[in-house]
């Protein structure tokens, strides 16, 4: 679908953008001057939760990642919403003002944006924010020897699929809908701290299939370990009841040919990881001699940090 644009739009003719159409990153980056770059992104989706407040918490912190995935800054934004005619308007006014508030926390103000109308609600950003283009966080960054650290579990996918299938317990509800509604805003800062040169938030491709293009653009190979990786509390039991959206089924047909999975790994367990995540974490690579001091300021500020792999030669995705 996108193929025809490859002829229209060349990277040789805007020097100025240093991401965007060569490589398959969260946001774009256009250079200013030799200290500031804009970072441009935009996202949104159908509702994942019942409560519109935070179906639009959600999709707002959600959109917002792609910019810190960048180490980047983000300070505006536009509202993106296309919402039923028939449907009450203080439902409508709820997700608005979750995204809304959400925005604050993040320290960015929402100018205005664009709605229509449409069958089922869809919300979500335009963000707009800077980066020093010499500390950008890029895919392509990943080295040998780099620590793969997560910052937010898995599971977000399964669950909320169990919640429109009636299946899903208020309390694992009610833990998906915080690790969602955080913003990866601490994580990104972390990152910048350490100097971190590769990564990407994980969404609907899966901890696997984005993993999968950190290291493809890094030309590197990754090494997950399975019983490192952490998952909602309630994340096994809707994956053994099969609650999967059917993104994960689209991201196994895809990338599965790329992984390599140990044997002890059932089918439940291989499926967890290319469950989609909505607003789910960063996934950094962190070059070994600084992850010691990466999770100790973690720590200090609260920041949760999993060290799950690690980036080796080759290519691919190995989970054992």
């Amino acid at each position: 679908m996108l193929r025809p644009l490859s002829s229209i739009f060349k990277s040789s003719d805007y020097p100025d953008l240093l991401v965007g159409l060569d490589s398959p990153d969260d946001a774009a980056v256009w250079r200013l001057d030799d200290s500031r770059a804009l970072v441009l992104t935009t996202d949104f989706f159908t509702p994942v939760v019942d409560e519109p407040y935070d179906y639009g918490a959600i999709a707002a912190a959600n959109s917002l990642s792609d910019v810190y995935a960048m180490g980047g800054t983000p300070f505006l934004a536009l509202n993106i919403a296309a919402l039923p005619p028939d449907l009450d308007p203080e439902i409508s006014a709820e997700i608005l003002r979750g995204g809304a508030e959400m925005a604050v926390r993040a320290g960015v103000v929402i100018a205005g944006g664009h709605t229509v109308q449409d069958k089922e609600p869809k919300y979500g950003l335009v963000v707009v924010g800077f980066v020093d283009p010499s500390r950008t966080i890029t895919k392509g960054g990943a080295r040998p020897g780099d620590c793969l650290v997560l910052t937010k579990p898995l599971g977000f996918g399964v669950t909320t699929t169990a919640l429109k299938r009636q299946q899903a317990f208020p309390e694992d509800v009610a833990e998906a809908v915080g690790w969602m509604t955080r913003l990866n805003r601490d994580a990104g800062r972390l990152a910048l701290e350490a100097g971190v040169k590769g990564g990407t938030d994980v969404t609907g491709f899966a901890l696997l299939g984005h993993g999968l293009e950190l290291a493809n653009a890094s030309r590197v190979g990754l090494r997950l370990h399975f019983e490192r990786i952490p998952f909602l509390s309630g994340a096994r039991k809707y994956a053994e009841a099969w609650t999967f959206p059917g993104g994960a089924s689209d991201n196994l047909q895809y990338f599965e040919d790329q992984v390599k999975f140990a044997a002890s790994l059932d089918e439940a367990s291989r499926m967890l990881l290319f469950d989609p995540q909505t607003s789910g974490g960063l996934l950094l690579a962190v070059p070994a001699e600084r992850l010691d001091g990466l999770l100790q300021r973690a720590a200090e500020i609260d920041q949760p940090a999993w060290v799950i792999g690690e980036v080796i030669e080759g290519a691919g995705i190995e989970v054992d």
